[in-house]
């Protein structure tokens, strides 16, 4: 079980209605469901990850999310969640635009490019960062926008999205010190609970 898993659940009210973009083979949703007793759906592209999620029960649609999520109502769901996908989208601006059409709240994870490791092997390498967390190369990975933690929030100001919470951990979903201190530098992970 993903540790973030632990940290979203926080966030989600029981008994509500999740929406999760990018569901992977549905574990999210699985643990909320026991966790939180919520009903849910996932949207995913990829058909091994598709056929995983009807395996594990969880309701899933196979949808681009890159074609917005035109096929839902305003306000169909309490939280939408999109956990290390914001990166990989084409237009992440729009998509949390329509998260927050269609849910009350949204929580979106994403790595931060501006930790001082990638910082540091970008200076001293001159070559795009790779590792074990981030293990692809820049011609085949699928993170096509890289941001930053203030990126992001400078986002949230220009569409006047109020943020409720922020967590900011390490690869292990572990707080530290340092990065309370400094989150742009030394966090690597950030979870962010949002609305309007």
């Amino acid at each position: 079980m993903r540790s973030d898993f632990e940290c979203i659940q926080r966030w989600i009210k029981p008994n509500s209605r999740v929406l999760d973009l990018g569901c992977g083979d549905g574990t999210l949703l699985e643990y909320l469901s026991q966790t939180r007793s919520v009903q849910g759906y996932g949207l995913e592209i990829n058909p091994h990850n598709i056929a995983q999620c009807v395996e594990r029960g969880v309701n899933v649609v196979e949808q681009d999310l890159d074609k917005g999520l035109n096929n839902f109502s305003d306000r169909s769901f309490d939280t939408v969640v999109m956990t290390q996908a914001l990166q990989a989208v084409h237009y992440p601006d729009l998509i949390l635009d329509e998260m927050l059409r269609v849910g009350r709240e949204c929580i979106v994870t994403f790595p931060n490019f501006g930790h001082w490791r990638c910082r540091a092997y970008l200076g001293w390498r001159g070559r795009m960062p790779v590792s074990k967390f981030m293990p692809y190369t820049w011609y085949n990975t699928p993170n096509i926008h890289f941001c930053t933690f203030k990126d992001f929030e400078a986002l949230c100001f220009q569409k006047n999205l109020h943020i409720l919470d922020r967590l900011v951990v390490d690869q292990t979903h572990q707080g530290h010190w340092l990065s309370k201190l400094s989150p742009n530098l030394f966090g690597e992970i950030a979870i962010y609970h949002l609305t309007r």
